[in-house]
C-alpha cells in the first residue's frame, strides 16, 4: 500500500544537507549540562554535523552494518544523539526509537518484537540488555556511546570512537541513502499507556509531512532557536534550520525537570521556540508564577502529549509576551499533527467544556482530513463501505494525510483494526471519540476504550463518555481531577465516578461532596444517572505527561471498593 507521495526519493537529512550549505557556522545544537550547580553547553554547528553524522554513517556501513538493517538507540540527548541518529538516516539503517519510561517489561517486549540487527546505547542501556536479554537471538553487533573505564568494559561493546575512526579513514564524500517515500525510516514504539506498546511504522514520506506543517501550519523558520524538552521533537530542529538546545533533564519524567535549568537554557540562546507536554507546561508555570519570571525570547509554545488545562495554560502564559500563543496539537505516535488550536481560541471554547461539550483541538492541519465514523470495535477493511457522521455527533476519530502510519512493525492483527483501506492509502482509527462542530472544529471526548455503557444485563440503557462526564465533576471546588470507570453492580454495569481532591482541601463530609456531585449530574443529560461517588487518594498516571490516567487500574479499584 503506497503513501501520498511527497517527494520521489526521501531522506529527512536533505533538510541537514542544505543547513550545512546555506548556514553552515550557525549553531545546530546545544546541550546543557549541569554539574555541581554549574551550567555548561556543548555545541555544535550545521556543518560540523552534517560532517559528523557523514562520517559515523561510513563508518556504520564500513563496520558491516548494511542499508535496511535495524539498529536499537538508547542513548541520552546529547550531540552524540544527533550525530548518530542522522548518521543512521545517511546510511539508510532504521533506527528503533522507544521511550526508557515505559518500564523494563514493555522494553523487552518492544525488542523482542521488532528484532534488532544492532544495539546503540549508553553502558546503562548495555548493562540492563546483557541482564534482562533484551535483543537475544537477534542483535549481532553492539555499540557503546560514552562512559569510562569499568562501565565500558562491562558493555562487551565496540565504541563509537572506533565507528568514528573508521569513518575517517574513508576520504570519499559520503552518498547519502536515497529512498522512496514509502520505504521505512524509522520504527518508534508508543508509550504504551493505553495497553501493549506499538511500533509505528516511520516512512521518510511521514517525516517530510511533518516537517512541511512545522513550517506551513506552526510557521517555524530557519534560524530559529528551540528549547528541545523531547528527543523526537528536538530531531526536527536542524531539519527546520532551527537550533535545538537540549536542557538538562530526563525527558521520560519532565515532572522532574529544574525550571531553573530551562529558564537558564532559554535566556543563554533567547530562544523563540519551546515544546512542552502538559506536565512540564504546568511546572514551569507554577515555578514561573512564583518568581515572577518572563520568557521575553518566545514566540511560540507547542504544547502536545495530552490537553494542557486551562488553568495551567493561564498560569504559563504569564510569562509570555502579549499574543504568544500556547499552540494546543492533537494527533498521536500514528499520526502527529492532526489538529491544532491556539490559547486565546482555547479559552473562548472553556465554558462549553465545563458543561461536558468536550475539549476543543481546533481544525485540521493542512493536508489532514477528519472524520467521524460511528463507533465500533470490528475491524473495518475499506472506507467505501463508511458513511461519516454528521456534524455535532459523537463518533470514532479517523484521519488521513501524509504523515498518518500506514502500519505497525509485525502487529498485523493491530494494524488490520486501526486501519482502514481508502484506494491507495489507509485512513487511521486515532482510539478516540469526538465529533465535528459546524465550523469544522474537532473536539475530543476521550477514549474509545474508555467509554462506560451502563447496561442492565446485556440491555445498554444509556452511553457516558469520559471527558464530558468528567469536566463537569471538575468544576466542583473540591475535585482536583476525576474519572469516569464502570461497575459491576448485581450483574449490572453502572458509572461510576473516582475523584481525587485538591491536595491543600480536606473533605470533612464525604457524603455532602458526594450529594453535590449528584446534583452537578443531574443538570446536564449525558451525566444524569451517574450518582455514585469514590475519592481516590492519588490518581494513576503516566510518567511522561502526568495527566494521561490509568482508568484500567482505577476500574480494578473502584471495583474492589465497591465489594468493601
Amino acid at each position: 500500500m503506497t503513501q501520498t507521495t511527497v517527494h520521489a526519493n526521501a531522506n529527512i537529512c536533505q533538510h541537514l544537507h542544505s543547513a550545512a550549505q546555506s548556514m553552515p557556522t550557525k549553531l545546530a545544537v546545544a546541550v546543557q549540562q549541569s554539574k555541581n550547580g554549574k551550567l555548561t553547553y556543548q555545541e555544535i554547528d550545521f556543518k560540523t554535523l552534517h560532517q559528523q553524522s557523514d562520517i559515523i554513517a561510513k563508518g556504520l556501513l564500513q563496520y558491516g552494518i548494511s542499508r535496511g538493517k535495524k539498529a536499537v538507540l538508547m542513548v541520552t540527548p546529547s550531540i552524540e544523539f544527533f550525530s548518530l541518529t542522522f548518521g543512521l538516516f545517511k546510511a539508510g539503517i532504521i533506527p528503533i526509537l522507544v521511550d526508557p519510561g515505559m518500564g523494563i517489561k514493555n522494553l523487552k517486549q518492544c525488542f523482542a518484537e521488532s528484532q534488532p540487527d544492532v544495539f546503540i546505547g549508553i553502558p546503562k542501556a548495555h548493562i540492563a540488555r546483557r541482564i534482562l536479554g533484551w535483543g537475544k537471538g537477534s542483535v549481532k553487533q553492539v555499540i557503546n556511546v560514552g562512559g569510562s573505564g569499568l562501565q565500558r568494559w562491562l558493555t562487551n561493546a565496540t565504541h563509537l570512537e572506533t565507528i568514528i575512526e573508521i569513518g575517517s579513514r574513508n576520504t570519499h564524500i559520503h552518498d547519502m541513502a536515497m529512498l522512496e517515500n514509502d520505504d521505512m525510516a524509522a520504527i518508534l514504539f508508543t508509550s504504551g499507556s493505553t495497553g501493549t506498546p506499538k511500533g509505528v511504522v516511520y516512512s521518510h514520506g511521514m517525516f517530510e509531512a511533518q516537517i512541511s506543517a512545522l513550517k506551513n501550519d506552526y510557521g517555524i523558520k530557519p534560524g530559529e532557536r528551540d528549547l528541545a524538552t523531547f528527543p523526537l521533537f528536538s530531531l526536527f530542529g536542524p531539519a527546520l534550520g532551527m537550533a535545538s538546545i537540549v536542557p538538562d533533564m530526563d525527558a521520560s519524567k519532565p515532572i522532574t525537570a529544574n525550571p531553573a535549568n530551562l529558564f537558564a537554557a532559554i535566556e543563554q540562546y533567547q530562544c523563540s521556540n519551546m515544546f512542552v507536554n502538559p506536565a512540564l507546561l504546568e511546572r514551569l508555570g507554577q515555578a514561573g508564577e512564583q518568581t515572577q519570571h518572563k520568557l521575553s525570547s518566545i514566540q511560540r509554545v507547542i504544547s502536545a502529549g495530552a490537553p494542557a488545562t486551562i488553568s495551567a495554560i493561564k498560569r504559563f502564559s504569564k510569562m509570555l509576551n502579549p499574543n504568544v500563543q500556547v499552540l494546543n496539537s492533537y494527533g498521536a505516535t500514528e499520526s502527529l499533527p492532526v489538529s491544532m488550536i491556539g490559547s486565546d481560541a482555547l479559552f473562548n471554547t472553556s465554558d462549553l467544556t465545563d458543561q461536558g461539550k468536550g475539549i476543543c483541538v481546533g481544525k485540521p492541519i493542512s493536508s489532514v482530513e477528519i472524520s467521524i465514523i460511528a463507533i465500533t470495535d470490528d475491524p473495518i477493511e475499506n472506507w467505501d463501505s463508511i458513511t461519516p457522521l454528521a456534524a455535532n455527533h459523537i463518533g470514532e476519530i479517523v484521519v488521513k494525510g501524509p504523515m498518518v502510519s500506514q502500519s505497525y512493525y509485525r502487529r498485523m492483527q493491530a494494524t488490520q483494526y486501526a486501519k482502514i483501506n481508502d484506494i491507495n492509502v489507509y485512513r487511521h482509527r486515532m482510539g478516540d471519540v469526538g465529533y465535528l462542530d459546524d465550523d469544522g472544529q474537532l473536539w475530543m471526548c476521550g477514549r474509545k476504550g474508555h467509554i462506560v455503557d451502563a447496561k442492565r444485563g446485556e440491555q445498554r440503557l444509556k452511553r457516558y463518555f469520559t471527558i464530558p462526564c468528567e469536566r463537569v465533576f471538575n468544576t466542583h471546588p473540591q475535585v482536583k481531577r476525576s474519572a469516569l470507570v464502570g461497575v459491576d453492580v448485581a450483574g449490572h454495569t453502572v458509572p461510576v465516578i473516582c475523584i481525587e481532591l485538591h491536595k491543600d482541601l480536606v473533605c470533612s463530609n464525604a457524603n455532602v461532596l458526594y450529594q453535590e456531585l449528584t446534583k452537578l449530574a443531574e443538570q446536564h443529560p449525558h451525566t444524569q444517572g451517574i450518582n455514585r461517588f469514590l475519592i481516590h487518594p492519588d490518581f494513576p498516571v503516566d510518567v511522561r505527561h502526568n495527566a494521561k490516567i490509568f482508568r484500567e487500574k482505577l476500574a480494578v479499584w473502584a471495583q474492589a471498593k465497591w465489594r468493601e
